[in-house]
């Protein structure tokens, strides 16, 4: 059972995320896929004895849920809400924090292309979504959160997404995601999860093995600029 977010102070769970190996445990996860004890450990760069007492905290305080398949054990993030705490804390760092002058790369340009944040898109690909269907007037993103419009309802069942079904869930249906490498607005919520879920079914973005960063195929690349006049190139990836 997952403990209750709320009985742990706020200094607990500072102190959590604070630690660089569970802080890279926890950034593995934002991928949105569940990954085993012995994944997470090579992500954080620690042995298994470590890695072990590190999830058991991050699970403890209801920041991990657990998942017995068999004798692998699958960790995940407990629930968008964590999801949502980490990439503010990456923006919050991204916006106050002196800039490093360390050399960028591969993976650091892979991830500030596209990327996952938990269960929609992020990164350029994430915030060019979002800014032109903004700019077609199919969603409207306001202080208090974000929406769908009549006309957007017409363009996403075009689409192929079943909104309807989205709005009857318990998260929250569409809101801006302040993206940490652009500092500008995704999509969360329902609606981002269901694009992002959609563009994979649709076989327009990868995932790039190892990390969370997510390549545009070619098919992809025509697709967003059919769609929304997106120009993003293409580029080659590995499936996960």
């Amino acid at each position: 059972m997952v403990a209750d977010v709320s009985s742990v102070s706020v200094a607990e769970i500072g102190a959590l995320v604070g630690d660089t190996a569970r802080a890279n445990m926890l950034h593995a996860l934002m991928g949105g896929r569940a990954l085993t004890a012995g994944e997470l450990a090579w992500h954080a760069g620690v042995g298994a004895p470590t890695a072990s007492e590190h999830l058991a905290k991050l699970a403890g305080a209801g920041l991990l849920a657990l998942h017995r398949q068999g004798r692998h054990r699958y960790y995940r993030l407990a629930s968008p809400l964590i999801a949502r705490m980490l990439e503010g804390i990456s923006a919050v760092g991204a916006l106050h924090s002196p800039p490093r002058h360390r050399p960028t790369s591969r993976i650091d340009e892979a991830l500030r292309a596209g990327r996952t944040c938990y269960d929609h898109l992020a990164g350029r690909l994430g915030v060019g979504i979002a800014d032109a269907l903004s700019r077609r007037g199919y969603i409207a993103f306001g202080a208090d959160g974000g929406g769908v419009t009549p006309k957007g309802d017409k363009f996403f069942a075009r689409f192929g997404l079943d909104l309807k079904a989205a709005a009857g869930g318990k998260r929250c249906f569409c809101r801006p995601c302040i993206d940490w490498s652009e500092r500008r607005p995704h999509i969360a919520g329902a609606v981002g999860a269901s694009i992002a879920e959609r563009c994979f079914d649709l076989g327009w973005i990868e995932r790039v093995r190892d990390t969370r960063a997510v390549a545009v195929t070619k098919p992809g690349a025509e697709g967003f600029k059919t769609l929304l006049g997106l120009a993003v190139e293409p580029a080659p990836a590995r499936r996960a």
